[in-house]
């Protein structure tokens, strides 16, 4: 079966931030972040050389990844997402294109990714990976400059190290980093359900085009959602917790670079991405938790509109899926199972 036919039978997965953020826990020096833990570097600002020490204490001793990959596939998830790297510019992999990842940084050492990947395979879950390819922190040439407004941070580059906007150059980063670093994962983790990328701003259309290929290349079966930016996508992510009430249809005046709302998938693909709290990233005194019946309500909608439910979970430092997490997604599979 394609992924194509797969991913339209799929209906729900689960989604997984997971970086160095999650040591802050959506705290630095007594200030709390307002909504996006995983934002913490940009909403406070931290700089690159105090932040990149957290890896000196990123150590999660309690990471289990069949006891992840068990617990969506226990709750009727088909599919499971991680974030490989975020807009900190942090790999949790052990990628050879920038030694800012958790295998050389960190006392852990360990190829989060590639267990995870062995996981799903083994549990017969597909895997897709998370991957920021605009947004890079820690590199002086990472994307956002030209988008001064709507994040959850001082701003979408990193401003606070490198303030200077005149002399970035994001195609420097794009070759130096980005392009390699998506081959690592499309050729060293096996087969990959689909790439998700997201936040296009600054990317042309002919780097989210040169993307594109780079991932049909290697795995031409590989899905890409439309946050790849310019068009260059097989499948639409809608906004953040977006759940609408019915199908909207795009038209003329459809913005084909915007991040919300419906575009037109060329396979009639669609998927909401959602949070079980205010944070995708682990925030320790978030407890504005979804109930397990709205999730199971969310589910059914989304369904019924032949959207599929993406609902992430944030691990803590040491590895945990935080115990009420547990609790509400178990408790809506057997509300959903019960129908």
């Amino acid at each position: 079966m394609s992924n194509i036919e797969w991913f339209k039978k799929a209906g729900y997965g689960m989604m997984a931030h997971w970086g160095l953020y999650s040591v802050l826990g959506g705290e630095w020096r007594g200030r709390h972040v307002l909504d996006y833990a995983e934002w913490i570097q940009s909403y406070m600002p931290i700089p690159n050389a105090e932040y990149s020490k957290l890896a000196d204490v990123f150590n999660p001793i309690y990471f289990d990844a069949e006891e992840w990959i068990r617990l969506a596939k226990d709750c009727g998830m088909k599919y499971f997402v991680f974030t490989s790297k975020h807009h900190d510019g942090f790999a949790m992999y052990h990628s050879k294109v920038d030694s800012f990842n958790v295998v050389e940084a960190t006392p852990f050492k360990r190829d989060v990714v590639g267990e995870l990947a062995e996981a799903c395979y083994k549990h017969g879950l597909k895997f897709g990976l998370y991957y920021s390819q605009e947004l890079d922190w820690h590199h002086p040439h990472g994307g956002g400059y030209d988008k001064f407004t709507g994040c959850s941070g001082v701003s979408w580059d990193n401003s606070w190290d490198f303030a200077d906007r005149s002399k970035k150059d994001f195609s420097i980063c794009f070759e130096e980093k980005i392009k390699p670093q998506v081959k690592e994962l499309l050729t060293e983790y096996g087969d990959l359900c689909l790439m998700w990328f997201d936040v296009p701003h600054t990317i042309t259309p002919e780097q989210s085009l040169e993307l594109n290929h780079l991932v049909k290349e290697y795995q031409p079966n590989c899905l890409i959602n439309s946050r790849i930016g310019n068009g260059a996508y097989d499948y639409v992510s809608l906004g953040d917790n977006e759940y609408p009430s019915e199908r909207a249809q795009a038209d003329e005046n459809t913005d084909p670079n915007s991040l919300d709302g419906f575009k037109v998938s060329p396979y009639g693909l669609y998927e909401t991405a959602g949070t079980l709290n205010s944070s995708w990233g682990y925030k320790y005194y978030d407890n504005n938790w979804v109930t397990p019946e709205e999730i199971a309500q969310r589910r059914f909608k989304l369904n019924e509109l032949g959207i599929n439910y993406l609902l992430n979970v944030g691990p803590d430092a040491l590895g945990r899926i935080p115990a009420k997490s547990v609790e509400v997604l178990k408790r809506a599979a057997e509300i959903v199972d019960k129908r």
